[in-house]
């Protein structure tokens, strides 16, 4: 999963701070962001288009989804939700 250190360009693919893991697309905007320990990932996630702009915003346990996932469609506006238990989708709502 963090094998690959940095794009062809030299940007960064990704950095972890503390508990905190962040990737980022080639051209240096934030990919994805959030808690990662014991090389797992944790916690509420936060996932962005290549623009900038929010796409998702999901939990995961132990590097499975767990929980809620958003995303959002490029208005801005919430395009659907799933709501996952270790791994496996219980529900989808648009």
């Amino acid at each position: 999963m963090l094998a690959k250190k940095n794009y062809a360009n030299g940007q960064k693919v990704h950095e972890q701070t503390e508990d905190t893991l962040t990737y980022f697309f080639k051209n240096g905007k934030v990919k994805a962001t959030g808690p990662f320990t014991d090389n797992q990932m944790q916690g509420e996630w936060t996932f962005y288009r290549e623009t900038g702009q929010l796409w998702q915003v999901g939990h995961f346990k132990d590097n499975q989804k767990h929980g809620s996932f958003v995303r959002y469609d490029r208005n801005d506006q919430v395009e659907y939700q799933e709501d996952f238990d270790n791994g496996k989708l219980l529900k989808k709502s648009l």
